[in-house]
């Protein structure tokens, strides 16, 4: 098979940045590319705060869905509460892992409440800081979102009811094989990687593909044995990262 790309865009929520923002969707528009976009229902995260509130923020997002780019719930305030490393063990520290069932219901429904409250319908789950678990899957799955967007695998694969579309990479890289989602956050992106995403897009936007088309081709797939071993590299390759920037970190400290 050769290579396909998914586009997923972070963050996003009334206070984002709105001049970053308008700037990525104008290239993407300009391609023909159908994203996710990751709604935060009810930011109360600081770190998201970056701009004032737009109030036409839900109204555009409706526009959005409304020429297929697929919406993402993406937790419910975006604070990270809980401790634990879950299913996607990138971070220590994240809104779900491991609450109560009861704790992750009420969060995932008030959540899910707010985005069809605004006529959004959320097809996939994106996790703030990749932190969820078994629990968190199961309530999903009682609520109707049966999709991820996350893990490491070469290719999407359906495991225990929900549908796994991998979140491989940060940037966007030329691949020979698989189907590799590109997860950008414009609050933080700087030029480099916008002027990057545009020479990415000058040369592949033909690889672009959408969860709808994803899902009707993998719907159904086993996690393979090259899925898994790839999984352990790309883990193992993360960890290492961390522990390298730790170790940095502490360097600059004591100096």
């Amino acid at each position: 098979m050769s290579v396909q790309y998914l586009l997923r865009f972070d963050d996003l929520c009334p206070t984002m940045n709105h001049g970053k923002w308008r700037k990525y969707e104008e290239l993407v528009e300009r391609y023909g590319v159908r994203p996710i976009i990751a709604v935060v229902p009810d930011n109360r995260d600081p770190e998201l705060a970056v701009c004032h509130h737009d109030p036409g923020f839900w109204d555009h997002m409706r526009q959005l869905q409304g020429k297929g780019w697929t919406i993402a719930l993406h937790g419910c305030q975006h604070l990270p509460e809980a401790v634990g490393a879950g299913l996607v063990p990138l971070h220590d520290t994240n809104e779900f892992v491991g609450l109560p069932e009861g704790n992750q219901r009420m969060k995932l429904e008030a959540g899910l409440a707010i985005l069809r409250g605004h006529g959004l319908e959320p097809a996939v789950w994106v996790a703030p800081r990749h932190g969820f678990d078994s629990v968190t899957l199961e309530v999903l799955k009682s609520l109707g979102i049966k999709i991820v967007s996350d893990g490491f695998a070469l290719y999407p694969y359906t495991d225990d009811g929900m549908f796994w579309i991998p979140q491989q990479t940060w940037k966007p890289q030329a691949k020979l094989i698989g189907v590799w989602t590109i997860c950008l956050h414009t609050n933080m992106e700087g030029e480099h990687r916008f002027a990057q995403l545009t020479t990415f897009l000058k040369t592949h936007s033909h690889r672009f593909t959408s969860v709808p088309q994803v899902r009707a081709t993998y719907l159904g797939r086993e996690c393979s044995a090259m899925d898994k071993v790839f999984k352990t590299i790309w883990l193992g390759r993360h960890r290492c990262l961390r522990v390298s920037s730790r170790v940095t970190r502490i360097i600059g400290l004591t100096r």
